[in-house]
């Protein structure tokens, strides 16, 4: 068990590995690279969500990161969700959580570059004037 925790954090902590993983492999199992593009984008999502908190937890000195990202992901699917009723008169639950997930890959992408990013200067300037 130990070992499948240590494979979800390496996973978790730079998910590229993962995203470039399942791609690669979903292009050799025979998907074309726009199916494999969208697995490999919701697969990673899940490691970005964890990724992203531990990210948000630290950078703010809070336990609010996972939660937050929950609470932003019900509101954009209640937002969309009331946009698909007003449009076509009924929700598409599976169309809709499909567009929430792969806008959440975008969001969360954006956050691991800028939290990482802000990470490394302050840690910068922490151990230069230290």
């Amino acid at each position: 068990m130990g070992f499948l925790l240590t494979i979800f954090n390496t996973m978790s902590l730079i998910p590229v590995i993962p995203f470039g993983l399942v791609y690669l492999l979903a292009v050799r199992w025979g998907k074309d690279r726009k199916q494999a593009l969208k697995l490999a984008m919701d697969v990673t999502t899940v490691f970005l969500l964890f990724s992203v908190s531990a990210l948000f937890n630290h950078t703010f000195q809070s336990r609010f990161g996972f939660y937050l990202i929950l609470l932003v992901l019900l509101i954009a699917v209640g937002l969309i969700g009331s946009a698909q009723t007003r449009w076509k008169g009924k929700v598409d639950a599976r169309r809709l959580v499909r567009v929430v997930w792969r806008l959440a890959f975008v969001a969360m992408s954006f956050c691991y570059v800028v939290f990482t990013f802000f990470g490394l200067i302050t840690y910068i300037i922490r151990v230069m004037y230290a």
